[in-house]
C-alpha cells in the first residue's frame, strides 16, 4: 500500500487493507457472506415525505440535504463500481432519496453499463424509484443500459396515498410510471409496497387484485426500524404470514423455490395462473444469514447493513489519488471485517442510542 492511504486509512478509521480475491472469487465477510449486491444512493434528496421514510416534521423546508459538490461524481461512482465487480459484485441498484432527482442520470447508468465482470458479463442494473417522474425517464434509461425498476406504491387509494407520502403526487401518476416501465422494456416491474397495521393494511387485497395478470411482482414488505425518524413500533407491522393468509384466502397461493443466496423476497405464486407476489419479512424472518449487499452513500460512505451507524469512508482515498488495486484492499478489508446482523439482533437494540442510518439517505 502506498503512502497516500495509509494516511487516510488512519485519517478515516478504515480496516487494514487485505489482498483481494483471485479473479472471479468473491470476497467473504466473518459469516462466509459473498460480495454480490451493491446499493448506490446517489441523492439523499425526494420529492415524497413518507412518514416511515422521510417524515415532514423532521424532513422539513429548514433540514439541510448535501451540496452537490459533496456527491460522488458519475465517474467516480463508475469506477468504484469498477472495483467493486472485481471483489465479485454482480448486480447494482441505483436508490435514493429519489434517484431520478438527480439530473441526467441515465448518463451514470451509461457508464455502469460499460462495467464488466472479471468473466467479462456486463453487471444487472436496477433502480429503486417512487415512480413519480419514471413516465418521462423510462425510455432513457432503458436506452442507457437499464436492466429494469423497483417501483414503491403503498395504496391505491388516493385519500391514503396522499397521507402516506405527504406529497402532491397520485396513485394514478405512479401507475402511469410503471406502465412506461414495461412499455420500454425494463420488465419485469416489481412493486414494493410497505405494510402497516392500521395505517395501509387494508390495500393488501386491492394491491393483490390490481397486478394479479399484469405481468408486474408485487412484494410486500414488514414496515422496519431503519434510521431514527419514522417513530416506528412493533405494533404496526404486519407479519408476512399475515400477509399472505389474506390473499391466499381469496386467490390461493404456493411457494415457490427458494433463490440463491442473496435474494430477500420470499416468492409465491397464485394457483389459477394470476402470476407471484413476493414476501420481504426483515422483522418477523430475519434473513441477514444470506445477506450479501454492501450500500454506498452519495458522499461515497460505504455501510455494511441497511442498520448500520457506521459508514467507511471511501471518497477520500479516491480522489487522494488511490489506484483500482489499492481501492480493491480498502474494499477487501472493510468486507472481511463485516459481521453485520442487526435485524437478527433486532430485540437487544431496542434500547440502544446509537443512531442508524436513514434510509432517505442510503436507499432500502
Amino acid at each position: 500500500m502506498s503512502k497516500v492511504i495509509l494516511l487516510a486509512d488512519r485519517r478515516n478509521d478504515l480496516p487494514a487493507p487485505v489482498a483481494p480475491p483471485a479473479p472471479g472469487q468473491p470476497a467473504l465477510d466473518l459469516r462466509a457472506r459473498p460480495l454480490r449486491d451493491l446499493r448506490i444512493s446517489v441523492t439523499d434528496r425526494c420529492n415524497f415525505r413518507c412518514t416511515y421514510c422521510m417524515p415532514r416534521e423532521v424532513f422539513d423546508a429548514d433540514y439541510t440535504f448535501m451540496r452537490h459538490s459533496d456527491l460522488l461524481s458519475f465517474e467516480e461512482i463508475a469506477r468504484l463500481a469498477g472495483v467493486f465487480t472485481r471483489l465479485g459484485v454482480e448486480k447494482i441498484r441505483l436508490t435514493g432519496g429519489e434517484p431520478l432527482l438527480r439530473k441526467h442520470l441515465e448518463n451514470l447508468v451509461g457508464l455502469l453499463a460499460d462495467v464488466r465482470t472479471p468473466a467479462g458479463q456486463p453487471l444487472e442494473l436496477t433502480l429503486t424509484t417512487n415512480g413519480s417522474v419514471l413516465e418521462r425517464k423510462a425510455a432513457d434509461l432503458k436506452a442507457a443500459g437499464l436492466t429494469r425498476v423497483t417501483v414503491s406504491l403503498d395504496a391505491l387509494d388516493a385519500a391514503m396515498f396522499q397521507d402516506m407520502s405527504d406529497s402532491g403526487f397520485t396513485p394514478d401518476d405512479v401507475l402511469r410510471g410503471i406502465d412506461a416501465a414495461a412499455r420500454a422494456g425494463l420488465a419485469p416491474v416489481k412493486v414494493n409496497m410497505v405494510v402497516r397495521r392500521g395505517l395501509n393494511d387494508a390495500q393488501i387485497l386491492p394491491m393483490a387484485e390490481r397486478f394479479r395478470h399484469s405481468g408486474h411482482i408485487l412484494r410486500f414488505i414488514e414496515y422496519m426500524d431503519v434510521g431514527n425518524t419514522n417513530g416506528w413500533n412493533l405494533t404496526e407491522v404486519v407479519p408476512s404470514q399475515e400477509v399472505l393468509a389474506r390473499i391466499g384466502a381469496v386467490y390461493p397461493l404456493a411457494p415457490v423455490a427458494a433463490d440463491d443466496m442473496g435474494r430477500v423476497a420470499e416468492r409465491w405464486r397464485y394457483l389459477d395462473g394470476g402470476g407471484e407476489i413476493g414476501v420481504i419479512s426483515s422483522v418477523s424472518h430475519a434473513f441477514c444469514g444470506g445477506c450479501t449487499r454492501a450500500r454506498l452513500s452519495p458522499e461515497g460512505k460505504l455501510f455494511l447493513c441497511l442498520f448500520a451507524h457506521q459508514g467507511y469512508d471511501l471518497r477520500a482515498p479516491l480522489r487522494d489519488g488511490a489506484s483500482d488495486d489499492e481501492l480493491a484492499a480498502i474494499l477487501t478489508g472493510i468486507w472481511a471485517g463485516r459481521g453485520d446482523n442487526y435485524s437478527e439482533q433486532r430485540g437487544r437494540h431496542m434500547a440502544d442510542p446509537a443512531r442508524k442510518v436513514e434510509m432517505s439517505y442510503i436507499g432500502g
